[in-house]
């Protein structure tokens, strides 16, 4: 029954290019698989699209900008608020294919529905809250009026862990922006956007304001696409070096640019946390979507009087949790996105270990089909550690031990990284305090899940520059104007 439900949910995924709001093959006829993680099994055969594709899709949001940004906010509104309903309407079809595609447990990806299809709720409200000024200047001769402008044709390219959440955080705030877009969705997990193209075009938005091209060469595709003159704005997530890169080329025609890159996250532990909540929170910000988030907390950097009962309470946590293909019942935690992501978590567990650290759960790949890997908890890391610098991405929890709050500051600020930190103490002034003392661009203060659609998401230093999400959200794909009138009374 269950391969049945797979083959038909399967069958009502568009497999080809959205171009002008005409579903097409790609120009070379040429197809990419898309696989399951956890059986290794194509599981559907997409167009693979080649820059030619890329390139008209720039034409058709190009053509299709100048009437999008004259349409009406309420139409704007009422449009993402139906693609909304329509994604709770099948939100046990992209829960599935999400589980399918990228592996995570059934359950997870349902969180991620009820996660991703808010941010078409919050910007459907967020359109018609677009503001500028009008006033008087401080001279008195005139009448200063700004006013905000959608910035133009947008290229959105979005990441593999995250199929449905990252392709609403982009695609929603330009959209009400009345910016039209080119999305390229990661080649490991295209049909969840895919899908979402199709409802989209079910609520109603007109052709060419959304296009999406999928392929399996990324650079090929998005190089000629960043080059042209068309586009206004690039939005990328994804690892540091690549956004790095994004921006050099992105550079020469001074786009607009949102950066959302890697992670390296402390979890700071003190000595006053309470253990039981700090622990409920390390599992959630550790091991959410199989540790595959750059919000996973990185590094567990916890008080030495209490390192050995955190690093037990939460071993024992971790041993509870069922490992298998997502979309079985009871399932926990899923394969990794592939075969790299395992050989890597392998690598920084060896790492450690041979520098001195203590495995107390897991720490090997599972044999057998497809890319799992144990969930891992591991203590006394020492300084140097590779996964101490590295973002892991797996299901790896790693441990240090402080002793002093300016020790654990340095600690959780010694990387080049600044997405996210957690912080766990019962003492509100010390809370203050981490909140001033480390850099970081997002915080959780005893709670270890931070993202929400109505937040500011985005990090300091090589973690990015923009936000997605919140009123600042839609502010990303605005640009403004400042016009002077003379002063009508005289």
């Amino acid at each position: 029954m269950t391969a049945i439900r797979d083959h038909d949910l399967l069958a009502t995924v568009p497999h080809e290019l959205l171009i002008g709001g005409a579903w097409r093959p790609s120009a070379s006829r040429a197809t990419l698989a898309v696989s399951d993680p956890a059986t290794g099994e194509t599981i559907k055969q997409i167009a693979d699209a080649t820059p030619a594709d890329g390139l008209a899709a720039l034409q058709a949001a190009d053509q299709a900008a100048e009437q999008w940004a004259d349409t009406s906010a309420r139409q704007r509104a009422d449009i993402l608020r139906s693609a909304f309903d329509l994604v709770q309407d099948r939100k046990e079809d992209f829960a599935l294919l999400m589980s399918l595609e990228m592996g995570k447990p059934l359950a997870e990806a349902r969180g991620e529905v009820a996660y991703g299809s808010e941010f078409l709720r919050w910007f459907s409200e967020e359109v018609t809250r677009i503001h500028g000024r009008y006033g008087a200047n401080p001279e008195g001769t005139g009448r200063m009026i700004v006013t905000q402008h959608p910035v133009g044709p947008c290229f959105l390219i979005t990441p593999w862990n995250f199929p449905l959440a990252m392709a609403t955080r982009k695609i929603a705030p330009a959209l009400a922006a009345g910016c039209t877009v080119v999305v390229k969705p990661a080649a490991l997990t295209p049909l969840t956007t895919l899908l979402l193209a199709d409802v989209f075009l079910q609520a109603g938005l007109p052709n060419g304001v959304l296009n999406v091209v999928t392929t399996s060469k990324s650079s090929a595709l998005s190089a000629p696409i960043i080059a042209d003159p068309r586009l206004r704005k690039l939005s990328f997530t994804g690892s540091t070096p690549v956004g790095q890169r994004l921006l050099e080329q992105a550079a020469k025609g001074v786009l607009r640019t949102s950066m959302e890159l890697g992670g390296n996250a402390p979890f700071l532990v003190f000595d006053d946390a309470d253990i039981d909540k700090a622990v409920e929170g390390a599992i959630a910000a550790k091991f959410r979507n199989i540790g595959q988030a750059c919000t996973a907390a990185n590094r567990f950097i916890v008080h030495r009087s209490v390192v050995e009962d955190f690093t037990k309470r939460v071993t024992a946590k971790v041993d509870e949790f069922i490992v298998g293909r997502g979309t079985d019942p009871g399932v926990t935690i899923g394969p990794l996105i592939d075969e790299d992501a395992v050989t890597k978590a392998e690598a920084l567990v060896a790492d450690a270990v041979d520098r001195g650290a203590t495995i107390t759960t897991g720490g090997t790949r599972i044999d057998g089909i497809g890319t799992f890997f144990a969930p891992t908890v591991i203590t006394n890391v020492t300084a140097g550690s590779d996964i101490l610098r590295e973002e892991i991405f797996g299901p790896v929890l790693a441990i240090a031990a402080f002793d002093d709050e300016e020790e654990a500051v340095a600690l959780a600020n010694d990387t080049e990284y600044g997405l996210v930190a957690y912080v766990y103490t019962e003492d509100l002034r010390r809370g203050q305090r981490m909140i001033e003392r480390i850099k970081t661009g997002m915080m959780g203060l005893n709670i270890g899940v931070v993202s929400n659609a109505a937040a500011p998401f985005g990090g300091w230093k090589l973690s990015g520059l923009g936000r997605e999400g919140g009123v600042e959200g839609i502010h990303e794909y605005l640009q403004t104007k400042y016009t002077l009138t003379p002063n009508p009374f005289v």
